[in-house]
């Protein structure tokens, strides 16, 4: 049985019990589970007859095109995706329904380099504190995995004086682009984000995650927010991505399912 035919079926048993009538489901989504939901929305769309009105921005930051941003400013959405600790933090500001809360996935950060340039030893700790130090330039993104790397883990390593006239904050979609595409260019030597935004950049090598001693171990979440119109057909949505037929587009995507589903 292909993969779309598994995800129709599975859609159709979440909306086995529904109204028969389709709803416009507005979504903000983060970059870091897009390109599962790139995959996933689209099936559910043709099995529900529902239409996902999809916002892309990042889960945390100071752009203005911020989820949280976004919420605040009385932008319409029913479901946002994003980091799982950024909906929290929407939920303690009562943006969001924190009980509706559905963990979707989790993510690693990794690291990348030109395509073609040697990949550095980040195996260890030790040894990426070394790659930091020698690195010429460094891009981190301006969401949950750059904010970890900014605010902790380059404090925790002691590098963060030594590099910081070395590296750059990059702005992700919609206005901005992926860390990797910045490498690809040659603008940075090396580049941090979460590996599901890094890996399907052309142009780049990937050189790994960091190492799990310094991994924070990031989880994507969906939720839906406290002024949503269509929220059964949130729920449904949310019972998808999270189901076990979704797996294989997570996987693929550069995530890891939730095993215990």
């Amino acid at each position: 049985m292909s993969l779309f035919v598994r995800l129709l079926f599975a859609v159709a048993i979440v909306f086995a019990t529904q109204a028969a009538f389709a709803a416009d489901i507005r979504v903000m989504i983060s970059s870091g589970f897009h390109g599962a939901y790139s995959e996933l929305g689209p099936a559910f769309e043709r099995a529900t007859g529902n239409h996902l009105i999809t916002t892309r921005g990042p889960s945390m930051g100071d752009s203005p095109e911020t989820i949280p941003a976004r919420l605040s400013r009385g932008e319409a959405a029913d479901v946002v995706i994003l980091d799982g600790g950024a909906a929290d933090e929407l939920g303690k500001r009562g943006l969001v329904r924190a009980d509706s809360k559905v963990e979707l996935a989790r993510s690693l950060i990794g690291m990348v380099v030109r395509e073609g340039a040697a990949k550095p030893d980040i195996s260890s700790v030790a040894a990426l504190r070394n790659t930091l130090l020698s690195a010429k330039s460094i891009a981190y993104s301006d969401s949950g995995s750059g904010t970890y790397l900014s605010t902790t883990l380059f404090q925790k390593l002691g590098v963060a004086d030594q590099i910081a006239a070395r590296s750059r904050k990059v702005r992700g979609p919609p206005s901005g682009e992926p860390v990797a595409a910045v490498v690809a260019r040659g603008e940075a030597e090396i580049g941090f984000q979460q590996v599901a935004e890094l890996i399907h950049t052309p142009g780049i090598t990937f050189a790994g995650a960091l190492p799990a001693e310094v991994q924070p171990m990031f989880s994507f979440a969906g939720v839906l927010t406290t002024t949503a119109q269509e929220p059964d057909a949130g729920r449904a949505l949310l019972t998808f991505l999270s189901s076990r037929e979704a797996a294989p587009a997570i996987t693929k995507a550069g995530l890891m399912p939730l095993s215990d589903r």
